[in-house]
């Protein structure tokens, strides 16, 4: 999941939105290892990275803050059950999937530059090796913070892996729909569901 520059994706599907706040990045299947910058490369062809942006009314520094605690995670990342933080670098990860089950890994921070990036990946034995990376910048227009998430997921070959990647089917739906949560959550302090969270900052 580490932030690619564009045109550093392999076969990357371009797309576009014309919602303002909410700028699609790009997404691609089998990514260039060279770009992942020391990340370990794809293994298989189901691997997937997509990257997303969208511009939220706030300062840099709050949405790293709320971000960087990864305790958060759930409240606007759909798919997160738990995130259970072990120190400043380590986390355990509990993720919903099919059927009612769920599937856990553990992960670690691997680049921390305050109030600019956050970057993660699983550790050794995740049932599915993933990795991530956040990065915050001032908008052009001087109105607000642009917050772009690049995502890689690699789920093991084999049926049992295929029955994994279920979760992950629609990526580039589902970051889109995660960054567009974590934007009513930090713009209004709640996402439109039938149970708010309360434990966002409230505008």
């Amino acid at each position: 999941m580490r932030y690619l520059a564009e045109g550093a994706f392999q076969m990357a599907e371009r797309v576009s939105s014309t919602t303002r706040g909410e700028a699609p990045l790009s997404s691609a299947r089998n990514p260039n290892p060279a770009a992942l910058n020391g990340e370990r490369p794809a293994a298989h062809k189901d691997a997937v990275l997509v990257g997303r942006s969208v511009t939220i009314d706030r300062p840099r520094e709050e949405l790293y803050a709320f971000w960087r605690d990864f305790n958060n995670l759930p409240l606007f990342m759909h798919n997160i059950h738990s995130v259970a933080v072990s120190d400043s670098r380590r986390s355990h990860w509990v993720v919903s999937a099919p059927a009612g089950n769920t599937v856990e890994w553990n992960s670690e921070v691997t680049d921390d530059d305050p109030n600019r990036l956050i970057a993660w990946r699983s550790l050794e034995g995740a049932s599915v090796r993933n990795s991530g990376r956040v990065e915050f910048r001032d908008s052009p227009d001087r109105r607000g913070t642009v917050v772009t998430m690049t995502l890689t997921h690699d789920p093991p070959a084999g049926a049992g892996g295929k029955r994994i990647a279920n979760m992950f089917q629609e990526p580039k739906m589902q970051a889109r729909h995660d960054l567009r949560r974590f934007k009513q959550l930090m713009e209004t302090g709640e996402v439109s569901t039938a149970h708010p969270p309360e434990a966002a900052p409230h505008a």
